[in-house]
C-alpha cells in the first residue's frame, strides 16, 4: 500500500489533503443529524498526489451508541479501503457487484449502486465505484451499517468554490497510530 497519512480534523486537516487529491474527497453533506467530521486521511506520494483519500466521521448510531464512519475514494489496486475494511488484497475480489445493489447513494448529483462487502463481525462495508474510483463505505460497528439505508448525497471536497462549515470533533479512533494524528 502507498504511504498512508492522517489529518487532523479540522480546516488544516482538510488543507492538506484537499492539496494533492487526485481522487474525489467524498464527504455526505448535508452531515447526518448529530454527525460530526473526526479527520482526514490520504494515501500517495509527494510526486504521484493522493491516490486514495478518505473522510472520517462520528455521530450518533441509528440503533444504539456511537457510530463511527470512513468515506473513501482510491484508485484500483491502492488497498486503503481494503485494509481498513479488514478484508484481503487491494480490491473486493472475486464475487463484488453480485445481485441488486444493497444500498445507493447519491454523489455529484449521479445515484451510485453500493454493494455489502463481507467484512468481519465489527463492521459494515459498502463498495461501489463513482467516477472510476472505488467508493467505499466503512462503519463502526457493524449496525452502523444502517446508516447507508437513509437518503445519503455526496460531495467532492475537492471543488472549487466548496467552502463549508464543517463541525468538528475529536479524532477518529480508527485513525489513531496512523502517521500524522
Amino acid at each position: 500500500m502507498l504511504p498512508l497519512l492522517a489529518g487532523s480534523p479540522s480546516k488544516e486537516g482538510l488543507a492538506a489533503v484537499r492539496k494533492n487529491a487526485k481522487v474525489p474527497l467524498w464527504l455526505p453533506w448535508p452531515l447526518p443529524l448529530g454527525w460530526l467530521v473526526t479527520g482526514f486521511l490520504h494515501a500517495g506520494d509527494a510526486r504521484e498526489g493522493a491516490r486514495a483519500t478518505g473522510v472520517a466521521l462520528t455521530g450518533p448510531g441509528l440503533t444504539s451508541g456511537p457510530a463511527d464512519m470512513i468515506m473513501i475514494s482510491e484508485e484500483p489496486g491502492v488497498g486503503l479501503g481494503a485494509h481498513l475494511a479488514g478484508i484481503p488484497g487491494p480490491d473486493p475480489g472475486d464475487g463484488f457487484a453480485q445481485g441488486p445493489p444493497h444500498a445507493k447513494v447519491t454523489a455529484e448529483g449521479r445515484p451510485l449502486p453500493l454493494w455489502a462487502v463481507e467484512a468481519g463481525p465489527d463492521r459494515a462495508v459498502y463498495l461501489g465505484e463513482a467516477m472510476g474510483h472505488w467508493l467505499w463505505a466503512i462503519l463502526w460497528p457493524s449496525q452502523a451499517g444502517a446508516l447507508m439505508i437513509g437518503d445519503l448525497h455526496l460531495c467532492d471536497l475537492r471543488e472549487p468554490g466548496i467552502d463549508l462549515d464543517l463541525p468538528y470533533g475529536a479524532a477518529c479512533p480508527w485513525l489513531e497510530g496512523t502517521p500524522g494524528t
